[in-house]
């Protein structure tokens, strides 16, 4: 039996997570991450305050010690100054995966370690398998409808040593179930939405108020100008709504295809449109990390959360993978994580740098 820190966010899976190491005879104590308080009035709902009472009505009803560990200054500077620069890159961050390597299995197991505990546990809806080597691996998580996976890919195989990862054994359902078996406070209560740690706040909203407006023009395929845009760094690759730009053919929208940076031009053209770029099927994934060893040849890539994994062919150039997609892919996104699995097996990631044809 291990002495484990779960990482208690106030919500139902993580709840359960801590029971369930509980029950199988673990030392648990929760701690609740508090990395964003939302002081400078931004729009929208960051119910942090209600979080920690709801994770502390937790620990109470299981018995077990809590903690609340601030962390704010580290997720300043290792996430939303990466997300924001990102933005003004004019590439599009995922801050998520980084989220869970560099807050809840870095800053976060750094300090349950220093504490005296031998491992971190969440509510990922993954699974944690060790080898006969004492390495260990992650699966995706029993619930394809809730598979987290994706979100760890850019985890280190030391992070993953330490991590648990109780409910990725479980359905969704079934995770309510036994919140209502061990008669958890937050058995009812719906799951939460938005950025990482952040709240219900749209990312627009965020970004609207830490980066200027930059204003350009919205054009077409062929250049001519169909409006002006706020900033690129407001639109995304693939995106149908929200720039403003109504279509004169009945039922084809237009889709943001391209983003330009140096002359500030949003680039729309229709889904199918023969020269738009929308759809690729090479690029080259940077930032790589894997969990047991580089690999190469042919993998299983999932270019995005709840998108299907897709066969492709792995090249190294140099510290960058040359990814080949069987089939093309629509909006493949710098700045995005391409996860890459051998099955149902999490080898590690990276991120999107250079889209190609």
């Amino acid at each position: 039996m291990a002495r484990i820190m779960v990482g208690l966010s106030g919500g139902v899976d993580s709840s359960v997570a801590a029971a369930l190491l509980q029950e199988q005879g673990h030392e648990v104590v929760g701690g609740y991450m508090k990395n964003w308080i939302n002081d400078e009035g931004i729009a929208g709902d960051c119910p942090w305050e209600q979080d920690v009472e709801d994770a502390h009505a937790v620990a109470k009803h299981l018995g077990i010690e809590f903690r609340v560990i601030d962390l704010v200054d580290h997720y300043r500077e290792r996430i939303v100054d990466y997300l924001l620069a990102g933005y003004r890159d004019g590439i599009t961050p995922n801050p998520d995966v980084f989220c869970n390597r560099e807050m809840k299995f870095g800053v976060f197991l750094d300090y349950a370690l220093s504490q005296g505990f031998e491992a971190v546990g969440t509510g990922h809806y993954a699974r944690r398998r060790e080898l006969a080597d004492g390495s260990a691996v992650i699966l995706r998580g029993a619930d394809p409808n809730k598979d987290q996976s994706y979100f760890l890919a850019m985890m280190k195989p030391e992070q993953v040593q330490r991590a648990r990862f109780p409910v990725g054994e479980l359905l969704k359902t079934q995770v309510r179930d036994e919140a209502r078996r061990f008669g958890l406070p937050t058995a009812e209560k719906k799951d939460s939405q938005g950025i990482c740690f952040i709240g219900n706040i749209k990312m627009n909203d965020f970004l609207t108020h830490y980066v200027k407006d930059d204003p350009g023009e919205i054009v077409d395929l062929e250049g001519r100008v169909l409006g002006t845009h706020r900033g690129l760094h407001l639109f995304t690759l693939g995106q149908r709504k929200g720039h403003g730009v109504a279509s004169p053919r009945d039922g084809m929208a237009y889709v943001v295809v391209r983003k330009e940076p140096e002359s500030k031009r949003l680039v729309v053209a229709y889904e199918d449109q023969e020269g738009s770029g929308l759809y690729s099927s090479t690029c080259l994934v940077g930032s790589l990390s894997w969990m047991n060893g580089a690999r190469h040849g042919v993998l299983d890539a999932q270019p995005r959360y709840r998108a299907k994994s897709e066969r492709v062919t792995v090249v190294a150039e140099g510290d960058r993978l040359r990814v080949n997609f069987q089939r093309p892919q629509r909006a493949l996104t710098p700045g995005q994580v391409c996860a890459f699995y051998d099955g149902g097996q999490l080898l590690g990631g990276g991120v999107f740098e250079v889209i190609e044809a």
